[in-house]
């Protein structure tokens, strides 16, 4: 690749040229009949990438307290998904269940904040003040499906000493390049501990492992992204104020990015729309606010447009659906509660529906 142009110097003006430049080497086939191929290829360039992964051990759950909230009950469990890591998790499971009875379910994956928590409400308990990502585990469980929402790493009870990190840097970055030092890398290791938390799911009695189901906003996005395309458990997803390019995030003055979200080597092979139409043919909608200033409204539907036309490819136009509403970066919720009954239901009546 030879320069026509003047030297460059900072490390932004040679990422937007190497950018502008580069040519995905795995797009999206325009044949039905490529697409097993390019499906293969894609997802071992992708798990390659996203570096080593940890060793199995026991998931050893514990229910490490119990509430009950009026018509659901809130559980705090914790399991180990490597030798070195466990996850704390809130589960909410609604009223109502009768024996032998199992129900769908959702892994509600929190965005940037205080982790689990302010998914589940403590945050407003404690702050008075509304959250981006409106409760959604705990307006899915009055819809009668049982809920998980684990801490990912460096957040909420994982969030790591303010000391180790220090003064004016992001501890997203700080975790990334700690764990780089082993080989790890922090979305990899994320998406482990996503794939461990369906484990978890699916062994609890009250949960039909073949109605399991993902949704996340912004971080929660992304993992919602990548856990989607690579675990076939999850059967529906809903990725919210995340779908968009990698090129806009790197080519704005304000760059959206951090290591908590950050793909090895993504733009050799394609880009986050790419990822996403590794969920195809299951059923995916993508929720999109038109006053959204971290994900634009139109980067976003530019994204989605590719990720439509690889659905259409694979005769799965039907399994895939856009919220675009008047908002900014938050859960909406017009088309996603309807999306899950439709693809994971039924629930049953006695849920409160």
């Amino acid at each position: 690749m030879r320069r026509k142009r003047g030297r460059i110097y900072s490390t932004m003006d040679s990422v937007l040229a190497r950018a502008r430049a580069t040519k995905p080497s795995l797009p999206f086939p325009a044949k039905k009949e490529d697409w097993a191929e390019w499906r293969r290829k894609f997802r071992r360039a992708i798990v390659k990438e996203l570096g080593r992964k940890p060793e199995t051990v026991p998931l050893n759950a514990e229910v490490l307290e119990r509430t009950d909230r009026g018509d659901y009950i809130r559980e705090k469990v914790v399991y180990d998904t490597e030798p070195f890591a466990s996850v704390p998790a809130w589960v909410l499971v609604p009223k109502g269940i009768k024996k032998g009875e199992r129900r769908p379910a959702l892994l509600c994956a929190h965005g940037h904040g205080g982790g689990k928590d302010d998914l589940v409400g403590l945050k407003e308990e404690r702050e008075g003040a509304k959250d981006y990502q409106r409760m959604m585990p705990v307006q899915f469980v009055r819809r009668g499906y049982v809920t998980i929402s684990p801490d990912w790493r460096s957040f909420g009870e994982r969030k790591d000493p303010a000391d180790w990190i220090r003064e004016n840097r992001d501890g997203c970055n700080v975790a990334a390049m700690a764990v780089g030092y082993f080989g790890f890398h922090l979305l990899g290791l994320d998406i482990w501990d996503g794939m461990r938390t369906l484990d978890y799911l699916a062994s609890r009695s009250e949960v039909d492992g073949n109605r399991i189901g993902c949704i996340g906003v912004s971080f929660g996005g992304t993992i919602t992204t990548y856990l989607s395309a690579l675990d076939a458990r999850v059967k529906a997803a809903v990725i919210s104020g995340y779908v968009s390019s990698v090129y806009d995030a790197i080519c704005r003055m304000k760059a959206n990015f951090c290591g908590s979200q950050f793909m090895p080597g993504l733009l050799q092979y394609g880009e986050i729309s790419t990822v996403a139409s590794l969920i195809a043919p299951r059923p995916l909608l993508v929720e999109m606010g038109e006053q959204d200033p971290y994900f634009r409204v139109d980067d976003a539907l530019a994204a989605y447009g590719r990720i439509a036309r690889a659905y259409k490819t694979v005769d799965a136009s039907d399994r895939i659906d856009r919220d675009v509403f008047p908002g900014p970066h938050e859960f909406s919720g017009r088309k996603a509660f309807d999306w899950f009954d439709k693809w994971l239901g039924p629930v049953l009546p006695a849920a409160g529906k």
